[in-house]
């Protein structure tokens, strides 16, 4: 326990207050040395992002599991078409009632026989040598396997596309406080101006406070730019499943101008054959088939061997070798409905599988038309955006010396200043939705992750 006393025996309310400030900057101190709060930044670019994710965020972690899980169901089933072999021993004391056993007592014959000790110990083995039911599951759950893959690189793909978006609205708030603090930048030289000539008689009053103002408004919009900024980052960091005490620096660095291209097939034929939810709708069904054929062949008589070798005696120093084999075959006759409601069952649901696979077909081309159209459009609004910047600016410096010369007041320079603020917001969503769109054009065609993280 940490224990921090200030006495006070005698001086002046400076020097108590002197004290209590020392004690309150030690105790902090010791508190930000406390084990498990690690507070050293994490510097990542997109890539680092998405690779980390990947690794150790928790849906991903999940999908690994359930696939893990898939392939231990292989060896499970495949396990009822190998040989079974297990080592027994057991020693029985019987005795049993004469009377009760053949229904009545005779003179002479006593109640009860026994006690009977019997010792027994050996392998006993068996085999199914021929059960198509067993076989057909087996081959179900090899094709489960390759759904439960395609179901974890679907997992893969929604968590890089979910990063990536993140990691680009990060990108856009961090730019947003550049702006912000750009143009209060601006204000404030602005405002120096305007006072400075309301001191030389020069300008008046009405523009100084309407230069403070905007000046206010430009603070109150930087404050909200870097609230934003932290929110972002607080929710990227929640993605990548990283300690809640360690900050998060984006290395890669703002650009309104730089729009490297990213070449993605566009086409839907190649998002058809690389998004991984229809590779797994596509085994599923071929599960399913599967399933249906191992419920279908429960009608077929199924073969199997049985036996054992082992010890048999009275006792253990009385036992002999003895042995069993034997071969049985089972024929199903009535089943009350059971195999016709299996192989219903799972045509119904090769009938929902159809379904889905129609559906996320429409779905599949709906996003890759959709993310096309978006990133053309994109790409001309980051052209738009920036020329408006620029005449936005070159406006602001013709109002301001303008305002200089004396030949207009400041209103002009204020309108000028929000039109710049509109413009910088102009530039930055279109950037971000220009890098949104080629995000969402990876995705609609499967190929996130080779893109991002790779």
């Amino acid at each position: 326990m940490l224990r921090i006393r200030l006495h006070e025996h005698c001086g002046s309310k400076r020097t108590r207050a002197g004290r209590i400030a020392v004690g309150l900057v030690l105790l902090a101190g010791f508190v930000s040395r406390l084990p498990g709060q690690d507070q050293t930044p994490v510097r990542l670019t997109l890539r680092d992002a998405v690779q980390l994710a990947l690794k150790q965020n928790p849906q991903v972690q999940i999908a690994n599991l359930t696939l893990a899980q898939s392939q231990e169901q292989v060896i499970i089933d495949r396990s009822g078409l190998l040989p079974q072999a297990s080592f027994q021993t057991s020693e029985h004391i019987q005795r049993l009632n004469l009377e009760a056993f053949i229904g009545q007592r005779f003179p002479g014959v006593p109640q009860h026989a026994g006690p009977f000790e019997t010792f027994q110990t050996g392998p006993a083995f068996g085999m199914n040598v021929f059960d198509l039911t067993l076989w057909h599951r087996w081959k179900a759950a090899k094709l489960e396997v390759g759904a439960a893959t395609q179901q974890e690189h679907t997992v893969r793909e929604q968590t890089a596309a979910l990063v990536v978006s993140q990691y680009l609205a990060s990108l856009r708030a961090a730019a947003n406080v550049q702006a912000a603090q750009s143009r209060v930048e601006l204000a404030q030289a602005l405002y120096d101006q305007a006072h400075d000539l309301q001191q030389h008689g020069v300008g008046t009053g009405i523009d100084t406070l309407r230069a403070n103002v905007q000046l206010q408004n430009e603070k109150q919009r930087l404050i909200s730019a870097e609230t934003q900024q932290k929110t972002t980052l607080f929710g990227l960091s929640r993605l990548l499943n990283l300690d809640p005490h360690r900050p998060i620096e984006l290395a890669d660095k703002v650009s309104f101008f730089a729009t490297p291209t990213i070449q993605v097939d566009q086409s839907l034929e190649n998002a058809y054959t690389s998004r991984p939810e229809l590779k797994a709708l596509a085994y599923q069904e071929q599960a399913v088939e599967a399933r249906k054929k191992a419920a279908s062949a429960a009608r077929l008589p199924s073969v199997r061997v049985d036996g054992f070798w082992a010890y048999l005696g009275l006792s253990p120093q009385s036992v002999i070798p003895s042995y069993q084999y034997g071969v049985s075959l089972n024929l199903p006759l009535i089943t009350s409905g059971r195999i016709a409601a299996e192989v219903a069952r799972a045509d119904l649901e090769l009938r929902k599988l159809e379904q889905q696979r129609q559906e996320t077909r429409n779905l599949v081309a709906l996003e890759v038309k959709t993310a096309v159209a978006q990133l053309e459009a994109a790409r001309n609004e980051v052209d738009v955006a920036n020329l408006g910047v620029s005449l936005a600016r070159e406006e602001v410096n013709q109002a301001r010396d303008r305002f200089q010369a004396g030949v207009a007041n400041n209103i002009e320079v204020i309108s000028a200043q929000d039109a710049l603020a509109r413009a910088n917001d102009n530039q930055i969503v279109a950037l971000y939705r220009y890098n949104q769109a080629r995000a969402d054009l990876a995705r609609a065609t499967g190929q996130t992750e080779n893109l991002y993280a790779r």
